[in-house]
């Protein structure tokens, strides 16, 4: 039997805290930089030209400065159990005026957990990562990416689950208390977002207990790996497309093989929005395509 690796619970991974997806881009972008050999007082420098090209999306200064204050003045909670700990991130940001670059000195706890925390990430995972649009996607990656080698998360309490999110705040206020709101608006989108950019296939179901079945209660993610056509990525070198890294994989893991119809989809927007969302569907079984997906596929794309 293969032997299971079963990653302890990172406690970063599990503090909570609610960043918006501009707060992790910034926070990801930084873990890529990060070394187990670096001093605790290292400086880090943030180009904002580098965090652009790496995820697409324009963020303009002054969203920058809005970021890391908040960032700067939120509190993030641990707990383990020995003890409970609270801290802050930053002891300084600088904005170095008129070169759009982001000096950042990290509290000597910060520091430490980041780099626990990058060690559970490959390069190929951050970059994923900050593809990501929602919040909430880049999130949940974070947990899913914990329980990958054996493809399967314990079952967490629905209400932890939700305050590790930022769901529910110090005084109890919950957001999103409606189960169907709390899917569409968070958990579909989050789910599509990492099946679509990471390296990962994710699904979920929520459950109750065996006293109470019908009272949602837990939440359980399952995990599979995509066989990626993986290519090695270095946040100092040229950046590569990880969603066309992505495209290439679904392909190849449908049997489309064929250098034509790869290049015509490649050039073509629409299709390739269509190859993402038909995979989004067999992973989830909306679509039934036992025998022949790819030939399906193609089909719909109007190549045969």
């Amino acid at each position: 039997m293969k032997q299971q690796i079963i990653k302890q619970d990172n406690s970063i991974t599990n503090a909570r805290y609610d960043f918006t997806a501009c707060q992790l881009d910034i926070l990801f972008s930084v873990m890529s930089k990060i070394h187990d050999e670096d001093a605790s007082n290292k400086i880090y420098e943030v180009m904002a030209a580098e965090i652009e090209k790496l995820t697409g999306r324009k963020w303009n200064y002054q969203q920058f400065k809005d970021a890391t204050e908040s960032m700067g003045s939120r509190m993030f909670e641990i707990q383990t159990e020995k003890k409970y700990r609270q801290f802050w991130l930053f002891q300084h940001v600088d904005y170095i005026t008129g070169q759009g670059r982001i000096e950042i000195k990290f509290s000597e706890d910060a520091i430490m957990l980041l780099k626990q925390l990058k060690n559970n990430f490959t390069t190929y995972e951050l970059h994923a990562a900050l593809k990501m649009k929602s919040k909430y996607a880049k999130r949940i990656y974070q947990i899913c990416s914990q329980w990958k080698d054996i493809g399967e998360s314990k079952a967490m309490l629905l209400i932890d689950f939700k305050k590790n999110l930022g769901l529910v705040d110090n005084k109890g206020v919950e957001q999103f208390t409606s189960i169907s709101m709390f899917k569409s608006r968070v958990l579909e989108v989050a789910v599509r977002q990492i099946n679509e950019y990471s390296d990962l296939d994710v699904s979920y179901t929520m459950h109750g207990d065996s006293e109470k079945k019908k009272q949602i209660k837990y939440i359980t993610f399952y995990i599979k790996h995509k066989q990626h056509i993986m290519l090695p990525i270095k946040f100092d070198d040229t950046v590569v497309d990880t969603r066309q890294a992505n495209l290439l994989s679904i392909l190849f893991n449908l049997g489309i093989k064929s250098k034509k119809y790869i290049a015509d989809i490649q050039k073509n927007e629409a299709m390739i929005q269509e190859v993402f969302s038909f995979n989004y569907q067999l992973q989830t079984g909306k679509i039934k395509a036992d025998k022949n997906a790819g030939g399906l596929l193609l089909k719909k794309l109007g190549l045969v």
